[in-house]
């Protein structure tokens, strides 16, 4: 489904690249399904849970830091692929790979709440909105974000309470998620095709840079998450909470609010974190003799 939603969205872009403003909407709809399942009951924060938080707010902005001085297109590109919270896909991955499903389904709360109330102000400062005053900017941006990634757990819950068999029904609907998944990726693959077609000028130096950028990052993330997690006796829900990202936010994300150009790091991270997952769970099997 990954190569069928690219390729579809690559070859479609001029039809489908126009429905991007639907990301908000297929993202919404996707963490309202991932949080049915999840109770306030399950939701304990651990000291893991606060180092990873640390460096996905921090680490975010020190890489931006550190690249913007020679070329603030990566350093933005590179930014958005800390900053993202955990993609909703971690939790099966985690079970997958033996793992804690509670620890990351609490780090995926956490996170996007994180992302929720970091995000407008980080773009606010290095975001395509920096020409507004830095307050207008910020309401503007989180008048747009904060819905999106925090009202799915509030109405979950509302529904978990109010009306219990439409919350089992949502609950029994996880496959749905998957398939909205594959559509978003879809549309966000076709509006940065059409970014990179319609730029004025084409830098290819900056593009692989984007894609190599991520790579890095990539690695990085799921190495770093695992040696965190690995102190607290948890090496694989750590590496996947912080290395396993929400993609399809992501590329929305740097669409929306910094150089379209620069989703396509996001978009390579993609490919990157799937081969990760994919080369951890063949190890899996590998090690129990399927």
């Amino acid at each position: 489904m990954l190569p069928l939603a690219m390729l579809t969205g690559i070859a479609a872009y001029p039809l489908l690249s126009p429905l991007i403003f639907l990301t908000p909407f297929l993202v919404f709809a996707m963490l309202l399904l991932t949080f049915c399942k999840l109770s306030p009951r399950d939701i304990h924060i651990r000291p893991a849970h606060l180092w990873l938080l640390l460096i996905q707010l921090t680490g975010s902005i020190a890489v931006y830091a550190a690249i913007c001085p020679f070329n603030p297109l990566v350093a933005q590109g590179a930014l958005v692929c800390i900053l993202v919270p955990t993609a909703t896909a971690a939790v099966v991955i985690t079970g997958m790979l033996g793992g804690n499903v509670a620890f990351i389904t609490t780090y995926q709360l956490l996170s996007n709440i994180a992302v929720a109330l970091a995000a407008p102000a980080i773009f606010s400062l290095v975001g395509t909105h920096t020409q507004m005053p830095f307050l207008e900017s910020f309401l503007y941006i989180c008048r747009r974000i904060v819905p999106v990634l925090i009202l799915p757990l509030f109405l979950a819950w509302l529904i978990r309470s109010l009306a219990p068999a439409v919350h089992r029904r949502l609950t029994a609907l996880q496959e749905v998620s998957f398939y909205i998944w594959s559509f978003s990726l879809t549309l966000v693959t076709a509006s940065t095709v059409n970014s990179l077609v319609n730029q004025k000028t084409h830098n290819y130096t900056v593009e692989f840079s984007l894609a190599a950028v991520s790579l890095l990052i990539c690695i990085g993330q799921f190495l770093l998450g695992r040696r965190i997690g690995r102190h607290y006796g948890d090496s694989v829900s750590a590496g996947q909470g912080l290395g396993q990202k929400n993609t399809i936010l992501a590329i929305w994300m740097a669409y929306a609010y910094l150089n379209p150009i620069s989703s396509i790091a996001p978009a390579a991270y993609v490919l990157w974190q799937n081969l990760i997952n994919s080369l951890q769970l063949w190890r899996k099997d590998k090690r129990q003799g399927k």
